[in-house]
């Protein structure tokens, strides 16, 4: 397989295993909150008031508490390792076919290069 194909899959893995492992998640729930409105765009004109009367910048506001990261995480790992032994199971390959043309209309990837290596080189 030339590297022009391996590409194209890899990115076609990529947004397929996004979608169906971390998009259609619990993450979800976390996003089906309110947003607040900022009429400057970067949110600097809004606060969260907590129950002391503290007023905190909501950028500096964590919008997701440890237990729901930790739920958040097991199921993503539980759907990727599900994915990976799945992959060759018909009835899910079906599956992933009818979420794959939501998945294509996605931007293309790229690689993120301080993903493993902070140095941005791969291996060294």
């Amino acid at each position: 397989m030339n590297e022009r194909d391996e590409h194209r899959i890899a990115a076609r893995l990529a947004k397929i295993m996004a979608m169906i492992c971390v998009r259609n998640s619990k993450l979800e729930d976390l996003h089906a909150g309110r947003v607040p409105v900022t009429r400057t765009g970067d949110y600097s004109d809004v606060f969260v008031v907590d129950a002391d009367g503290q007023r905190c910048p909501w950028m500096e506001i964590s919008r997701i508490d440890d237990d729901e990261m930790r739920d958040l995480m097991r199921q993503i790992v539980n759907r990727l390792y599900t994915f990976h032994i799945k992959a060759d199971d018909p009835a899910f390959r079906d599956e992933i076919d009818r979420w794959l043309p939501v998945a294509e209309k996605w931007d293309e990837p790229s690689e993120d290069a301080g993903f493993i290596w902070p140095t941005g080189e791969f291996g060294q």
